[in-house]
């Protein structure tokens, strides 16, 4: 899949992953990983991002298999934003769909000369 696709969606994915439950940060990777194909340097800079505007909280848990981790939490302001990028992702996808021919077709009407 081309990286620039994969960029567009990825702070969306992480803000989806996040709505449904708290993970820390090799989680999430190991989540996206198995659907897109990223490394796993890709998650991190999202994650300060996130964090850094306040859509995302941390916490550490203790860890059985070695120092406590860090836990990554949804804001109230990270889930109205999560509900609005779906909302527009959901709205851009079947435009999207629609103009490659898997959404639909075009009225001729609908196409400017």
């Amino acid at each position: 899949m081309d990286k620039q696709l994969k960029k567009g969606v990825l702070q969306l994915c992480v803000l989806s992953l996040l709505s449904e439950r708290d993970m820390y940060g090799y989680q999430l990777y190991q989540h996206i990983n198995a659907t897109l194909a990223i490394s796993e340097s890709t998650t991190y800079p999202i994650l300060r991002k996130l964090v850094g505007k306040g859509l995302v909280d941390t916490y550490l848990e203790p860890s059985t298999q070695g120092p406590a981790r860090k836990y990554f939490t949804l804001s109230d302001k990270g889930r109205l934003l999560q509900e609005t990028l779906k909302k527009e992702w959901q709205t851009f996808k079947q435009n999207v769909d629609t103009l490659i021919g898997t959404g639909g077709e075009h009225n001729e009407e609908d196409i400017p000369e």
